[in-house]
Parts: structure tokens; sequence; C-alpha cells
């Protein structure tokens, strides 16, 4: 049976704080849901140019939730594109900062309050969303998915029930010692190393045995992860043992900080759930942010550039619509 979704005139966007299981504080976040109100263009926040209403009422009726889960160094509005696509065609969308690995602190990447908090985190986005009497009215709580990017797609797997093991950074960075993207931090980890007598292979292991410190890092009422350029180098051909939801892939021909050899492609045979799969070409690692406003890109230019050839602009068109398709169909709904 196909249920459709009500009409909707725009998207409405509110901050919300989401209690942090890593540090006991709370994080920041947005949801984005449909709205009767007409989206009047943009909303600047910050040096985000964001399609949506602040504060704006929002459209009654179960929705499906999609909860969006950044980066290394990313932002809660880091999507925020593909969250008010989303939302405009029927859809609650969560973002939140992951502490210690966000744009204002990322001195947590690579330590277990990261590695195992970062799925525990968007657990908690999800439960406290369901809790809230804002939004508990409109989550169908039997539709719920996660997108992520980079780290944030590692979280996503992670969250659909992937299990990581951690001694194959060790192994990486043996091979690549010089891809400072994901062995930049060794020097400080051989420190750490040093420090308690271990070595960078038993260090790894310490934090594979403290997987679970925050709890269970699999959520079952997640039914469906959309994940881009995951960080995947550290999953073996027995992590994907345990998924049984559908899983899409996205990433870049070109990506020079996860290299897809040891990364997306690596994975693509493990997967045995993979419910689609598109590489974009040409394109390096960053082109899955959004497509920065004029302020963001002098503030970040190297991020906010693509290849030769690369229409980000255009790759976002194509991200959105088959997030939106493959949502769709996995929550069995019917186009507008």
């Amino acid at each position: 049976m196909l249920f459709a979704a009500p009409p909707i005139s725009g998207v409405g966007i509110a901050p919300i704080r989401i209690p942090d299981p890593v540090s006991g504080g709370q994080t920041d976040g947005y949801v984005f849901y449909p709205s009767p109100e007409p989206t009047p263009g943009i909303t600047a926040l910050g040096p985000y140019e964001v399609a949506a209403r602040l504060h704006a009422s929002a459209t009654a009726g179960l929705k499906p939730l999609v909860v969006i889960s950044h980066g290394n160094g990313g932002s809660r509005l880091g999507h925020h594109d593909l969250a008010t696509f989303l939302a405009s065609h029927g859809f609650i969308v969560a973002t939140l900062n992951h502490p210690k690995d966000d744009f204002e602190d990322t001195s947590g990447a690579g330590h277990i309050e990261v590695l195992a908090g970062r799925p525990v985190q968007v657990k908690a986005t999800i439960s406290m969303l369901l809790g809230d009497p804002r939004w508990n009215t409109l989550i169908d709580p039997a539709r719920i998915g996660v997108a992520g990017f980079s780290s944030g797609g590692y979280t996503g797997l992670m969250v659909a029930g992937a299990k990581p093991e951690f001694t194959r950074f060790v192994d990486f960075c043996e091979h690549y010692p010089k891809d400072l993207n994901v062995c930049g931090k060794l020097a400080e980890f051989q420190a750490e190393a040093d420090k308690l007598g271990l070595s960078q292979r038993q260090l790894m292991q310490r934090t594979q045995d403290q997987l679970y410190r925050y709890g269970e890092t699999a959520d079952p009422r997640v039914k469906a992860a959309f994940v881009m350029a995951p960080l995947s180098l550290i999953f073996d051909s027995h992590s994907f043992d345990t998924v049984r939801i559908p899983i899409y892939l996205y990433y870049s021909q070109n990506d020079l900080v996860l290299r897809p050899d040891a990364n997306a492609r690596h994975i693509l045979p493990l997967i045995h759930t993979l419910a689609g799969v598109k590489e974009v070409p040409k394109a390096d690692h960053w082109v899955f942010l959004a497509p920065c406003s004029p302020a963001l890109a002098k503030q970040i230019p190297d991020l906010c550039t693509d290849s030769p050839g690369v229409n980000r602009k255009l790759v976002h068109t194509q991200i959105n619509t088959d997030a939106l398709a493959f949502f769709r169909r996995v929550f069995n709904l019917a186009a507008d």
C-alpha cells in the first residue's frame, strides 16, 4: 500500500537541543519539516543560505524521519540542501553537531568518544524527537532513516548495524603513511601509545574493546541508510554480517580524502543489502557538501571549489533526487 504525502507549500526549520550520551551534556541541531507556509526565498544562518522559514508552522500528520550526520569537522547545516529537499517532499529531517568532531572542535577525531559516540548521538537524536511532544506527532516511528557524509557515512553504516575493526587504521597507515587525511594524527596516537607502553595496533585494539562504552551503536528503529563517500576502510569481510536494512552508496571518482579503492569501492562487495550505488565522475570528496554561499566560499574556499568539469549544483540535484527516491521506495511512499 502506498501512502500519499499531504500538500506542501514550504519548509520550516527550528533549532533543537539534543542530549549527548558521550559528554552528559547537550549538542545543537535543527529540524527541517514540511510547512503550509510558503518559503520566502532563503534564510541566512551564519554563512549558510537555507531554503527554509525559521519557526514556520508544521504540516500535520505522520511523516518519515531522516537524520543527517555530517563529516569530520562538519556542521549541522553542511547538508541543508538535502534536508530542505526532503522536507519539501514530506519528510521530517534532523541534523546535529557531533561534539569534538565538528567545525568548532575536532579534538576527538580517531578517539572512542567520536568513533563510538557518533552513532549513539544519532540514536539520541531519534529518541529525543520521538519523546518531544512538538515533534512526535509529526514522525512515523516505523519510517526512520539515516543519511551521512564521510565520517557521517561511517556513522550511518554503524547505525545500520555495521561492525568496525579499528586495527585496520594501522594497516592502512602502514600502506599509505603519507595519506594525511587519514593518518595525519599518527604522531599523536604514537605518543599516546608510547605513554601507555603499547604498540599502535594494541592502542587501536584498546579502542575496539571500548566500542560499546556509550551503548549499542546499531539502532533497530532505523530502516534505511543513504551514505555518501563514507569513511569505510575500517570495515572488513564480516562487518556487514548483521546488517539487515537497505543501504544506498554514493562516492566520487577522484576522492583525494577517502580514496575509493580503500573505502567506498572496498565495501561495495561486502554490503549484501546494497540497494543502489552511484559514482560522481571527476569529483573530489567535498562535492557532497551543499553548494556554498559566497560567504562560505570565502571562509573555506578549498571545500567549496570543485574539479574542472564538475557542477556541484547539478550533482546535488541528482543526489537529492536519488535520496528521495530511495527513502520513498524503502518506506513505501507515493510520489507527489
